[in-house]
């Protein structure tokens, strides 16, 4: 499933094949938490700014508008009619972050909705169903995400129940596979790496979800308040205990700066609401760093976004006019910023992998790095 063409260092070019399509890594995933773009891009847009894998969240789906209903109307895929590759999150971090009263049990967790305060109950079947329901190609673990910092002893505990429902994962995901009318029979599961900041327990998860030898392998809990430097340590660590012939995927990571430092420790996937979130604020990506369009000495500029970006926006309108968006507060705005700053990210890890196979990637890295994280 997953081909290592070329290494150069720890960082990876290669290749995964899914049942809507192979992707190429490094790769930046899209993030359509409810099954669209919030910046108002559609399937077709997404075709257009280089998008290879569109991701949605099994939380948000299950509680609207139902994954029963996605799968009566025949997937997420032709729901959203999105043909390419979809992962869908597994709902852990969103039930962690976003529900109220929830109680954490060995069978599951027991939760509020956000949006209409309905008791909920989901654990590691209950997650696999739904995310068969939705039919996406990769289905994530369920997990518990424990937030930064955190007791030793708590994380070691959440790591031991994450393993076991880890098992439990796989054991429900493949006989929802061998259903008759299963929305994509060949969904792919992957684990995912807990343990915070702690290395110790991040390399003994590892080492006992890999057993189970999944079809890929997640960091997860990272990005939540612990310094880039304690991140890119705590992928150091835990990367060498990674399987080398799976991929590998960073979990809501990150800046430009963050992904190619990321690539460079060895990680495949990634993926963040960044970029889109950003976008909607006027805060744009570019080869020179980051520039906020709303500030007036962009009023008069004719210029794009970014001369050497290829971008549909980029090519089309000015700085000024996507300015005059911004302060007349037209929806066209967002629009724009988001296409521009998500065909940014997939500009990025495309360039990546062009280094990868020139051999280049370290020479790419120095000069880009930070220079990209920058605000101008």
């Amino acid at each position: 499933m997953y081909r290592l063409i070329r290494l150069q260092g720890r960082a990876r070019r290669g290749e995964f094949e899914t049942p809507h399509g192979i992707v190429q890594t490094p790769v930046f995933m899209n993030v359509g938490t409810q099954g669209a773009i919030k910046g108002a891009l559609s399937a077709r847009d997404l075709k257009e700014i280089g998008c290879q894998v569109e991701l949605s969240n099994t939380y948000h789906l299950h509680v609207r508008p139902g994954d029963c209903l996605i799968r009566d109307m025949g997937g997420l895929h032709r729901f959203m009619t999105w043909d390419g590759p979809i992962l869908t999150d597994s709902g852990g971090f969103q039930i962690f972050s976003l529900a109220s009263l929830r109680r954490i049990k060995e069978e599951g967790v027991y939760f509020n909705s956000h949006v209409d305060g309905r008791h909920i109950f989901m654990g590691p079947e209950e997650s696999m169903r739904i995310q068969s329901n939705l039919g996406s190609d990769i289905a994530m673990a369920f997990d518990e995400c424990v937030k930064i910092p955190s007791p030793k002893e708590y994380v070691q505990r959440s790591c031991e129940r994450t393993a076991r429902w880890l098992e439990r994962c796989k054991a429900a995901l493949a006989e929802y596979n061998r259903e008759e009318g299963a929305v994509n029979p060949g969904q792919m599961l992957f684990g995912i790496n807990q343990g915070a900041v702690f290395h110790d327990l991040r390399i003994e998860h590892m080492k006992r979800i890999a057993e189970l030898d999944l079809p890929g392998y997640a960091i997860g809990g990272l990005a939540v308040g612990e310094t880039h430097q304690e991140m890119y340590d705590t992928i150091e660590a835990v990367e060498e205990y990674m399987p080398k012939d799976k991929p590998r995927y960073l979990m809501g990571v990150g800046t430009p700066g963050n992904i190619i430092e990321g690539v460079a420790r060895g990680v495949d996937f990634f993926d963040c609401v960044m970029p889109a979130r950003n976008g909607r604020h006027g805060h744009l990506f570019t080869w020179d760093g980051i520039i906020n369009i709303k500030n007036q000495k962009y009023e008069r500029d004719d210029g794009p976004i970014d001369k050497r970006c290829a971008c549909p926006v980029c090519r089309r309108y000015s700085r000024a006019y996507l300015r005059h968006l911004f302060k007349a507060e037209e929806m066209l705005a967002m629009r724009l910023a988001v296409a521009h700053n998500l065909y940014f990210f997939n500009d990025l890890t495309a360039k990546i992998r062009e280094s990868l196979d020139a051999d280049s990637f370290d020479a790419f890295r120095r000069e880009f790095s930070q220079k990209l994280d920058i605000r101008i």
